[in-house]
């Protein structure tokens, strides 16, 4: 993909916002890993653990990349990435399978915290940046240097904002649903099989696709208040 083209900033901007729409949890576990030492160490813990887990995450999207090159992996990728937009949507969990993140006591600790429940918690990240990224690593490496960047300076900004506006998890949810019909469009196998009414039933496939998440995360939205409201009037 050639730099400066409409391809390469729109997907560029794609890439961006899934980093941040998919960082909340992230966000989280830097506040966490570093919350018990001394304010003068928390900045560097937070520097040097986004910036390590940042090039894990880099090396583990490019590995990834490549892996969609083999036949099938574009669909399998897609229809895996309609799931984690859904479950977006979904209301979280709580109870005894919920994460925990142990706040470390040393400065190498909370680095070594924050890299490892970051790979850990990154997988969605890695495939859905890696099927936006259209096979470039260029913007792969471009994408998360700007996110991981904003992610440091504005973690904190984010997650409020989300917790203010809950359109905007619609809207990364969207956004991931999107990047998910291109990626089964990606598929050579289902372009061959669809032939020359491909290129035309991309885009009415790939809304169909964002609509139906949309609709399915409501639903479950509903379902959750409807029985949180019946287990607090029992």
């Amino acid at each position: 993909m050639e730099l400066f083209t409409l391809d390469f900033w729109t997907n560029l901007v794609i890439i961006v916002g899934i980093d941040l729409f998919l960082a909340g949890d992230n966000a989280v576990v830097i506040a966490l890993a570093a919350r018990r030492l001394p304010e003068r160490q928390r900045k560097w813990a937070i520097i040097y653990g986004g910036v390590g887990a940042a090039v894990l995450r880099a090396l583990c999207t490019l590995i990834v990349v490549y892996l969609l090159m083999i036949p099938g992996l574009h669909l399998a990728g897609g229809l895996v990435l309609v799931w984690i937009a859904y479950r977006l949507l979904c209301p979280e969990e709580t109870g005894e399978d919920e994460k925990e993140v142990k706040a470390a006591s040393g400065l190498f600790a909370a680095i070594r915290t924050i890299i490892i429940a970051d790979a850990m918690m990154g997988l969605d990240n890695v495939l859905a940046v890696a099927g936006a990224a259209q096979g470039d690593p260029l913007l792969v490496i471009v994408g998360l240097l700007i996110s991981v960047a904003l992610l440091m300076f504005g973690s904190a900004v984010i997650l409020k904002l989300t917790d203010r506006f809950p359109w905007i998890v619609y809207l990364g949810s969207a956004i991931l649903a999107m990047t998910a019909g291109r990626m089964l469009f990606a598929e050579p196998f289902v372009v061959d099989w669809l032939g020359g009414v491909a290129k035309w039933l991309e885009w009415p496939v790939v809304l169909l696709i964002i609509v139906g998440v949309l609709y399915m995360g409501r639903a479950a939205q509903k379902k959750a208040e409807r029985t949180r409201q019946h287990n607090e009037a029992v």
